[in-house]
């Protein structure tokens, strides 16, 4: 823990049996999650299971050529992450590993077994200022001073939560590194920079609160229709191709967070190199910085070792608490949480445990939950308040929302982004499904958009829903009889639709300009549907044909209103121009 020093390792025991990751020990002295190191190359594993002599170890490592008899070496620890400065523009794997630290060792990308490497950088120095002066009392969690870490985010060092707190004594500022004590306490504890934390196991707060405040995203379908609170949970399931990643990325580019973890949870390598590759050359849009100075990202592609796969998405809620404890709102991107699962199952299946549904082990619900559940809106133990936002990708086989991974997730979380291939197909992107998805957090979210959008933002948006769901009833009557068998009314309707198809729900993430979308340009581009919507049925009742209503010039306008910066100027003038041309119909 963070008072530790590195743990000493002993030699206890010796290998009695090796299948694929799960490596059976005899005689090896260790506790339940304690992390051990096997065979001559010394592979880090997990215990997850003692019985009488034997003890059972999930390898985080390729296990070929390790042969019973090799020593298993106990370290007397769990699994736990190095927290300090260093870990924004850091790329690691899945049991915090720096990857360019083992690149350079290894002098190639390909990384042999048993490298390891500190999480973070313990030579590099940190200009600390102190925030508290001697006489000063601390308690467990507060601020004792600052350091820049980059250009966007200030690294608050704070008491670690298992000291007891005291008096200070002496606190300097000066360039250290991060094991140096930077503040000394009357009881003898000397603070450093950097701390250790077991990735299974929550970090205290004193409260967890309702949130709120919405994560505003940028992207119109979600901040409209289906927010997620900053501290709420949310899950975008969707088959093969869908954009699950891609909406993902939207949301670590745009999300207005302090920091993003992101989490590549045994996706595809093209997938994880094009994350690493394109982070750091993306602006971030709040401070004009790169996006990396507020980023962590975890790599854990699908052909790493399946036990690092398991242990990657606690890595990175572990980094992400840890931001939260400073007063800091994260969004950890988990990307996918199915790979996490089958990671489980595949370890699952090696203990010969009892499987559940699809082969899935019985404690799944546990685990996402126990997952999910570390997210939320808390009063720090230092009086602070800070969040924690988890965004988790579900890529269930065939697109079937039916199994195991998604269903339990549902359970859970109380955002829902159903993405649906046939929207991808019709390049209708972001391709979510207005009518499978859901989020439960609208009425507690609805104050803040009234009070910082618009007074009658959740009046707005429920016409726009009625508009869809009505659209998808006569959807069902066209396919039999074809549009022109509706009442004129019913074809206005659709039309109407078309519109919030279009203009409102689909965004273009290449345009510049569209690819972001604040709430108040949100809330215009449905208020230019509406007048469209009220002025087209007033013409209806006068009589006007509906070919003319739908004929005229300034309606097809409404589709460019996301493509243009200075949005207010030019939706005044057409929401002029279509009530005025429609008035001139009667």
């Amino acid at each position: 823990m963070s008072q530790a020093t590195e743990s000493t390792v002993r030699e206890d025991g010796q290998i009695e049996s090796v299948s694929g990751p799960v490596v059976i020990a005899r005689d090896l002295d260790a506790r339940m999650n304690d992390v051990v190191y096997v065979g001559h190359e010394g592979l880090m594993g997990e215990v997850i299971e003692i019985e009488g002599n034997l003890t059972t170890i999930q390898v985080y490592e390729e296990t070929s050529d390790v042969s019973p008899g090799e020593p298993v070496e106990g370290t007397g620890s769990p699994l736990s992450v190095d927290l300090g400065p260093g870990m924004l523009d850091a790329i690691y794997d899945g049991v915090q590993r720096p990857l360019d630290v083992l690149e350079e060792k290894m002098g190639s990308a390909f990384l042999d077994r048993g490298v390891d490497a500190p999480g973070i950088d313990l030579e590099k120095t940190w200009d600390f200022t102190p925030e508290v002066s001697e006489g000063d009392e601390v308690e467990p969690g507060d601020i004792v001073g600052i350091v820049p870490e980059t250009p966007s985010i200030d690294h608050k060092v704070m008491v670690p939560p298992d000291y007891e707190g005291g008096e200070v004594v002496s606190a300097e500022s000066g360039e250290f590194d991060v094991e140096t004590p930077v503040v000394e306490l009357d009881n003898g504890e000397q603070i450093q920079m950097r701390q250790e934390w077991p990735v299974r196991e929550q970090r205290p707060a004193n409260e967890k609160q309702t949130p709120t405040t919405p994560l505003i995203s940028g992207q119109r379908i979600l901040d409209g229709l289906f927010p997620i609170a900053k501290g709420g949970t949310a899950a975008i399931p969707g088959p093969f191709g869908s954009g699950k990643t891609v909406t993902q990325h939207q949301l670590a580019k745009y999300a207005d967070a302090d920091i993003v973890v992101y989490v590549g949870c045994g996706e595809r390598g093209n997938e994880m190199t094009e994350v690493i590759e394109d982070f750091p050359e993306l602006e971030d849009p709040k401070t004009g910085n790169t996006l990396m100075d507020r980023t962590c990202l975890i790599a854990n592609t699908s052909n790493m070792p399946v036990a690092a796969r398991e242990s990657c998405v606690y890595t990175g809620i572990t980094i992400a608490e840890f931001f939260r404890d400073m007063g800091y709102d994260v969004a950890l991107m988990a990307d996918s949480t199915s790979r996490w699962a089958e990671a489980m199952r595949e370890i699952s299946s090696r203990l010969e445990e009892m499987p559940g549904e699809e082969g899935y082990p019985a404690y799944l619900a546990a685990r996402l939950s126990e997952f999910y559940e570390r997210a939320g809106y808390f009063q720090n133990i230092n009086d602070t308040e800070g969040s924690v936002s988890v965004i988790g990708a579900v890529s269930p086989p065939g697109g079937d929302f039916s199994e195991p991974v998604t269903q339990n997730t549902l359970r859970i979380v109380k955002t829902f982004w159903a993405l649906d291939a046939d929207l991808a197909e019709r390049r209708h992107f972001p391709a979510i499904n207005w009518n499978e998805s859901y989020s439960l957090y609208r009425d507690q979210l609805d104050p803040w958009f009234e009070d910082n959008v618009a007074s009658d933002w959740p009046e707005r948006r429920q016409w726009a829903i009625d508009v869809l769901d009505e659209e998808a009833e006569l959807r069902e009557i066209v396919q039999l009889v074809g549009k022109d068998a509706l009442p004129e009314d019913q074809q206005l309707t659709l039309e109407v639709a078309r519109y919030l198809r279009e203009a409102w729900l689909q965004q273009n993430g290449f345009h510049p300009v569209d690819t972001y979308c604040p709430p108040e340009k949100t809330y215009r581009i449905l208020g230019a549907i509406r007048t469209f919507n009220d002025a087209a049925f007033e013409a209806l009742d006068a009589g006007v044909p509906i070919e003319e209503i739908i004929g005229i010039d300034a309606a097809p306008q409404i589709n460019r209103i996301g493509v243009q910066e200075d949005y207010d100027e030019f939706v005044d003038e057409l929401e002029a121009d279509m009530t005025s041309q429609l008035q001139e119909q009667y």
